[in-house]
């Protein structure tokens, strides 16, 4: 048992401590200390360790599920909050995308208990289809947004925007980055609180969003964004940093730390909010100093703002929207802005880290299903999952991909347009098919579309590192739960043409694949192969080449798997392939793809 579950299971334990803890641990200590009741999230990247750090704690303390998806999943939090008690969500950064429809009503209705959003965004795209700015949904949704600058901040912020969300009847927005997610730091860590659960408050006029009733509350959600910048300029959140006159810097999040480090002679002034702004409290501090640039990350929400108010600031003329910021990009844009001098700068690395081109894992039962498509000469829409991968060389088989759970409907649009004469194929992963896919399954066979969805059942959401869904027969907590029979839900939904195969059956799936493009209508093909790493890796016994019967053919290769590659050795004057052994699980499909019977399991 790790430090932070040992900490919270066992009552005696519970007091003041400190632990070196992800930003995503902080944020789920936080939830736990602010008496959260209910719990709900869908895995995305860099949110994914926030509810699996939660599901550490008691069940008697909180409910901690994964949602099919993060509209769903603020729904439930929602609807814990009508009832009186506290609740939390979290996502990535796209993911508040599927749930903004519900943000958008709860920013008018309000809150009875505690609402608050946990939202990691990806700058620099480490793992996501796009680095949009949370900063500007809190924005337009009228509700506050915090930033908190390390794990510390990120406990404690989470857990007072419990408090600011019941004071101001409000929902808040926590947001996170890549790097304060996955970042460790020494976090304090307190107790947790118990507050007493809430009455249901029986007023339509506050709970139902007719249009009648949202005129009403739009004016106290204007009030209510008043009311918290005044919030916000007499917090000790924001920090203040009196140093130089000549140099102020403004700025938020962990970009802060950057500040700190590269100009530790600027006055700074760091603010724990975006938005709304602590209006008199920037007042003041720029006119304190001679000249002010504001440093944030991505877009100029912070810098927008303070122009609309008539202040003469500077901030992205110096500093990137696109991208990551780094100590070394904010010291280069401190030496544009004339804050620091070029010389004695530090000379750049010029190492290049060598390149890790991404593969599909070695055994993975998605290829087989892509080299099928090949085969058929499908035009594949994709969708969102580490089967996306096929997109590159050798597989080279998907030609779009947008968001999660576009795939079938894109499918569906070029059946549409009488353009394609190819196969038209969707592939979907079953996480991203329970998540977004079934309502333009429903489409394709109400609109009698004709293409072939090819459902990748992995029996896990594999992206993000092996997390439950409806389809697994498991809770986050490893508790037993009814399991979606995807079969018999294609059925219900009105697909009449449907198979399962598993995907190591390169002959029969190859097969199947064309049968399915021959068919008119909706086609649905259930690859119905784990992934080969989670929930537990898969590890057979390895194969080998023989040398003798290996023509360099290259059909091996084409799989893409990382176990395979050239030989250095010479073999009658060629170089032939190998297979790493240690990388191998044995899944056999390089066996079925040998044109002459060149490879073979290892012999005992």
């Amino acid at each position: 048992m790790d430090q932070l579950s040992e900490a919270n299971l066992i009552p005696e334990k519970q007091s003041v401590k400190s632990y070196p803890m992800m930003g995503n641990e902080a944020i789920a200590r936080g939830v736990w200390e602010a008496g959260a009741r209910v719990c709900a999230a869908y895995p995305g990247t860099p949110s994914t360790e926030i509810m699996e750090n939660l599901a550490k704690y008691p069940v008697e303390d909180l409910s901690a599920e994964w949602a099919t998806n993060e509209k769903t999943a603020l729904d439930i939090a929602i609807g814990a909050s009508f009832s009186g008690v506290r609740a939390f969500c979290s996502m990535k950064h796209v993911g508040l995308n599927v749930a903004s429809d519900s943000l958008m009503s709860q920013s008018y209705i309000g809150v009875n208990g505690a609402l608050v959003l946990a939202v990691c965004d990806d700058p620099g795209i480490h793992s996501s289809q796009n680095e949009q700015d949370t900063r500007i949904f809190a924005k337009f949704a009228s509700v506050p947004i915090l930033e908190p600058a390390d794990g510390q901040e990120a406990l404690d912020f989470t857990r007072i925007a419990f408090d600011i969300s019941e004071q101001f009847d409000t929902p808040v927005i926590v947001r996170g980055t890549t790097r304060l997610s996955h970042t460790r730091s020494v976090v304090i860590q307190g107790i947790r609180q118990e507050p007493d659960a809430k009455e249901f408050i029986n007023d339509i006029s506050k709970n139902v969003m007719i249009p009648t009733h949202a005129k009403a509350r739009h004016p106290k959600v204007i009030e209510r964004e008043r009311l918290l910048g005044e919030y916000f300029d007499a917090s000790d959140l924001n920090t203040w940093q009196k140093r130089s006159k000549k140099v102020g810097v403004i700025t938020v999040g962990l970009v802060s730390t950057y500040v700190e480090e590269v100009l530790p002679e600027a006055s700074v002034l760091k603010l724990a909010s975006s938005f709304p702004l602590a209006i008199e409290t920037i007042e003041k501090f720029i006119a304190s100093v001679d000249q002010v640039v504001v440093v944030e990350e991505l877009e100029p929400v912070v810098e927008d703002q303070l122009k609309v108010a008539g202040f003469k600031i500077e901030g992205k003329k110096y500093f990137s929207r696109q991208g990551e910021l780094s100590p070394s990009l904010v010291r280069q844009g401190f030496e544009e802005c004339g804050f620091l001098e070029g010389e004695g700068r530090p000379a750049p690395i010029t190492a290049e880290a060598i390149a890790r081109p991404p593969l599909l894992c070695a055994g993975c039962p998605h290829i087989t299903t892509y080299m099928a498509l090949n085969g058929v000469n499908a035009r594949v829409a994709g969708d969102i999952g580490c089967y996306t991968l096929a997109a590159i060389e050798p597989l080279h088989a998907i030609h779009t991909t947008v968001a999660m759970g576009c795939s079938i409907g894109n499918a569906v649009g070029m059946a549409r347009s009488g353009n394609e004469t190819r196969p038209i194929v969707a592939t979907i992963g079953d996480s991203t098919f329970l998540h977004s896919g079934i309502t333009p399954l429903i489409d394709a066979v109400y609109s009698k579309a004709n293409i072939t969805v090819l459902l990748l059942d992995n029996h896990i959401t594999a992206m993000t590192g092996g997390q439950h869904h409806a389809g697994t027969g498991q809770s986050i907590r490893g508790v037993e739960t009814p399991r979606i029979n995807f079969a018999e839900m294609c059925k219900a939904i009105g697909v009449e043409w449907i198979r399962e195969v598993d995907s190591y059956d390169v002959g029969k799936l190859f097969k199947t694949v064309r049968e399915a493009t021959l068919y008119r209508g909706v086609s649905v093909v259930i690859s119905n192969r784990p992934c080969v790493l989670d929930p537990m890796r898969i590890k057979g016994e390895p194969v080998a080449v023989r040398t003798d019967k290996c023509t360099a053919c290259q059909s091996c290769m084409n799989l893409g798997c990382p176990a395979i590659t050239w030989d250095d050795e010479m073999y009658d004057g060629q170089h032939k392939i190998k297979i790493d052994p240690t990388k191998c699980i044995g899944c056999s499909i390089c066996t079925q793809v040998c044109p002459v019977d060149g490879i073979r399991p290892v012999p005992n």
